[in-house]
């Protein structure tokens, strides 16, 4: 079983030919609500991946909630976990454009997780092959889910997003970091790349189209990415996680698990909305096996 800490959010998605200038006005050509939030997003890629999986978080008492948690529920993601608070569920305004995206997220019911209820959750925490964090959740619920996984010997995926909610202080008990070029120059500098030697195959820095990179003890690995026609990048990095969670779990060669996650995001972004593209195994073991990279 993987658990995954996380937020869910209600997507709120406006497309548009292009991205307005500061206070400048233009005109959208879509509006819809997906379902998202990075911790439901890899929780619904894990699911589809063929994993069990199991999500702690929250939603409000809002018809968002009811949508959310039935959304999860039809993935076949184990929802018992996740708790009703009064107030909103947590949402992101995403805006879509020119292949690209910009969001903002407010996090309503996520921010209602506290450090006492993952303690009362610490049994459903060890009992995981697998957890995977990232940063939409309140900071000290995140350093706490990686205490109690360090303590009992159960290894952690912490994708660092949004990087501004990192502190050093997680660093010595996540078993795998995975920021992407962005969030590893805000958390190591310029020169991240000398971060991958401290810590060999548990950094892995995700790259977009050009793939990922490791240092595996004796080299660089750069994992190639494979080519992919873009309709909505969002949810791309989560589907990476999630699916490289499921790799991980399988036991499968760090290598052969970053190239499997490679695979299933360059998949997840031909197609709209940030769980609407996220693959079957199948399909990601066809890409893995008709490319040549």
């Amino acid at each position: 079983m993987i658990t995954v800490v996380g937020s869910i959010n209600m997507d709120l998605v406006v497309k548009t030919d292009n991205f307005p200038k500061q206070g400048e006005t233009t005109l959208g050509n879509l509006y819809t609500t997906v379902p998202g939030g990075k911790g439901a997003n890899q929780a619904v890629a894990v699911a589809r991946l063929g994993s069990a999986v199991q999500m702690i978080g929250a939603v409000g008492q809002d018809a968002f909630g009811n949508e959310l948690l039935a959304g999860l529920k039809s993935e076949g993601v184990l929802i018992e976990q996740v708790k009703r608070t009064d107030g909103t569920s947590g949402i992101a305004n995403i805006l879509l454009s020119e292949g690209d995206n910009r969001i903002i997220v407010v996090p309503g019911a996520n921010h209602s997780v506290t450090t006492g209820e993952i303690d009362a959750l610490a049994d459903q925490l060890v009992a995981s092959e697998l957890v995977v964090m990232q940063l939409e959740m309140p900071i000290s619920v995140v350093q706490r889910t990686l205490e109690i996984c360090h303590e009992s010997g159960v290894p952690s995926i912490l994708n660092p997003a949004p990087a501004s909610g990192f502190t050093a202080e997680m660093l010595p008990f996540c078993t795998y970091l995975t920021p992407n070029e962005t969030e590893a120059e805000e958390i190591f500098g310029k020169n991240w790349e000398k971060a991958l030697e401290k810590y060999p195959n548990r950094l892995v820095v995700t790259l977009g189209q050009k793939g990922a990179q490791f240092y595996d003890g004796e080299k660089h690995v750069l994992v190639a990415g494979f080519p992919a026609k873009a309709v909505d990048t969002t949810g791309a990095g989560d589907t990476f996680n999630g699916a490289l969670a499921t790799a991980l779990v399988e036991g499968k060669e760090f290598e052969w698990a970053v190239r499997f996650a490679n695979a299933a995001a360059s998949l997840s972004v031909e197609k709209f909305g940030a769980q609407g593209g996220m693959p079957k195994r199948s399909t990601v073991l066809e890409r893995m096996a008709g490319a040549r990279i």
